[in-house]
């Protein structure tokens, strides 16, 4: 009965190392079935610098707005600017307390937290 318990509190600590390590290195997009956004650090600090020189007003939602779900319909989705990095100008932002979130704008799913 001992041996049991420890071959599965191994076997649990095992797979929970591998499932923190997954969400820890990888951000996935739901439109894009596993594709990581990669920003580089000059983009967000571009990225931070643009909310805060055109005074963007966060967005009130009575949902927290998180990377992987949907933003309300209600929300307006603004345009990424060009000078974040030609990779980001597929996805629309919304700011949302105090982080901006990149959004997929055929899901509304959001693919990714700028910190």
């Amino acid at each position: 009965m001992r041996k049991l318990m420890l071959m599965s509190a191994a076997a649990l600590l095992v797979s929970t190392g591998a499932m923190a390590q997954t969400t820890v290195t990888t951000t996935t997009t739901g439109a894009a079935h596993g594709a990581t956004v990669q920003i580089e650090p000059e983009y967000r600090t571009r990225i931070h610098s643009y909310i805060t020189e055109h005074k963007i007003r966060p967005v009130e939602t009575h949902e927290k707005i998180v990377v992987g779900s949907p933003v309300p319909r209600d929300v307006e989705l603004a345009t990424v600017p060009s000078d974040w990095g030609p990779s980001l100008t597929k996805y629309r932002y919304v700011y949302s307390g105090s982080h901006v979130m990149l959004v997929d704008p055929e899901t509304r799913m959001v693919v990714q937290e700028v910190d």
